[in-house]
């Protein structure tokens, strides 16, 4: 059997805008595609992220596509430093994204902050000290 990879999908408001802000404003290796897919896909370390139209993907899941509000998740990307935080969120906020919540000390030890890509969806960017969550 095939080891399995896990892949985060999010549903976007404009896919091309999107793209260029994973792409091009956070550095993410895209995947080639056809050019004329409705998709953007990035190689992560061990997963992927993909990138699908809003209504497209709302209707693919049979859910109205103006959810709105705080659904509870928030997506993570994990760094060495605090440094690397802070400059990994000012890249974002350069790249079009919103600084939710600026680098700064956690309660658990480490250090972490938020940013809202174009579509609103939640990034914690963070240093755990304690524990690393990439490949050994």
């Amino acid at each position: 059997m095939q080891p399995r990879i896990s892949m985060i999908t999010l549903g976007v408001h404009d896919l091309r805008a999107a793209t260029e802000f994973y792409e091009q404003g956070l550095g993410l290796p895209r995947r080639p595609v056809p050019d004329d897919a409705p998709v953007a896909f990035f190689e992560l370390n061990g997963s992927w992220l993909g990138l699908f139209g809003r209504n497209d993907l709302a209707h693919d899941a049979g859910v109205d596509a103006e959810g709105n509000g705080f659904r509870g998740v928030a997506l993570a990307h994990n760094l060495d430093s605090p440094a690397e935080v802070d400059a990994l969120l000012e890249q974002a906020r350069k790249a079009g994204a919103t600084v939710i919540k600026t680098g700064q000390p956690t309660d658990w030890g480490g250090y972490s902050g938020y940013f809202a890509d174009l579509d609103g969806h939640l990034w914690e960017v963070a240093c755990n000290p304690h524990f690393w969550v990439g490949p050994r």
